[in-house]
């Protein structure tokens, strides 16, 4: 397995947003949201803050952890569902800012399994030879998508990004492994932003209707996530031969705490070894497991030699697996 992660970062915006605080906003309680969902609070992103604002620090984090030059960078890869601006994509404004002139940039559509889709993409194109260095990033303003007076979804979301450097080592021994993605497009929706495309340009109409933020059939996206998760996750471990004893850590998609739990039980990993940080940062979609698995990196739950399981599940739908095993930049 030649691909190696070299370095990680995240960021998250500096302000708060706790259920107390979304108590005065919308009919809604700390004890309603933490049960349902397991979230205290989320991270806002400033009014002047885009989501590349968000991407260019998670990136700065990575390449220095890595000891990586932007100059070196071949491939710049953003997942996110919250672009800056139609066009351009969000990569090339990252890809200006970071300095990177070597590196061609292009943004990567799968919602919450964005990152996961984005690691795949970025280590074929290095498997091919052709590319030697690749900085994958997650990154939304999910606030920009949120209606604040639908206690269903403003409760849920969160602000962020987090990043990876991968290289082609060849000769190495562990990194990326296998990897299983999907999409099921005749769900979309199920999880959607109605209107603010091609499809429904924003009117005003559309904005006294709100239909330019999230919709979501929570019940049913709920179930599929579950479903396709754990049917991902086996199939990894079958594809790799591992036992789930043998994962050190899993770090899933930030959704929910009872989807993690419903994932962690069926599949059959201990509970101590799967990451979850959703209490602080609600669901950041394609950032949150950038940012759990930097989380992870920075507070030492990783050491050579582990095996650790990526997972997610969003919107399209689309879901998707990775496996790596751990090794210690040199």
């Amino acid at each position: 397995m030649p691909i190696q992660l070299l370095g990680t970062g995240s960021y998250t915006p500096e302000k708060i947003l706790t259920n107390q605080d979304l108590e005065k906003m919308v009919e809604t309680n700390d004890d309603w949201i933490t049960s349902r969902t397991g979230i205290r609070e989320r991270r806002i992103a400033a009014e002047d803050q885009a989501t590349s604002d968000l991407a260019l620090i998670a990136a700065q984090r990575a390449l220095e952890r890595a000891g990586v030059d932007a100059l070196e960078l071949d491939v710049v890869l953003i997942a996110t569902c919250t672009t800056d601006m139609a066009f351009p994509s969000t990569a090339t404004l990252v890809q200006h800012q970071l300095g990177a002139t070597h590196a061609f940039a292009m943004d990567v559509s799968a919602a919450c399994s964005g990152f996961i889709f984005g690691m795949e993409t970025a280590r074929n194109l290095l498997e091919s030879g052709r590319y030697r260095t690749a900085l994958v990033i997650g990154a939304e303003k999910m606030s920009s998508l949120l209606d604040w007076q639908d206690r269903g979804t403003c409760i849920l979301f969160g602000d962020g990004a987090g990043a990876a450097v991968l290289r082609n080592i060849e000769g190495s021994q562990g990194g990326l492994g296998p990897c299983i993605l999907g999409s099921n497009g005749s769900l979309s929706e199920l999880l959607q932003v109605p209107a603010g495309g091609s499809r429904r340009p924003v009117t005003p109409q559309v904005l006294v209707e709100r239909s330019n933020t999230i919709s979501m059939a929570g019940q049913e996206v709920f179930k599929h996530a579950v479903l396709n998760m754990t049917d991902t996750a086996k199939r990894l471990l079958k594809q790799a031969d591992w036992q789930p004893s043998e994962l050190a850590l899993v770090i899933p998609h930030q959704a929910n705490r009872r989807i993690l739990e419903a994932i962690r039980t069926r599949v059959g990993v201990e509970k101590e070894n799967v990451f979850v940080n959703v209490h602080k940062y609600g669901n950041t979609s394609s950032a949150s497991i950038g940012i759990a698995l930097d989380e992870a990196v920075q507070e030492g739950r990783l050491k050579p030699g582990d095996r650790v399981m990526l997972l997610a599940f969003g919107a399209g739908f689309t879901w998707g697996g990775m496996l790596l095993e751990w090794r210690t930049p040199e």
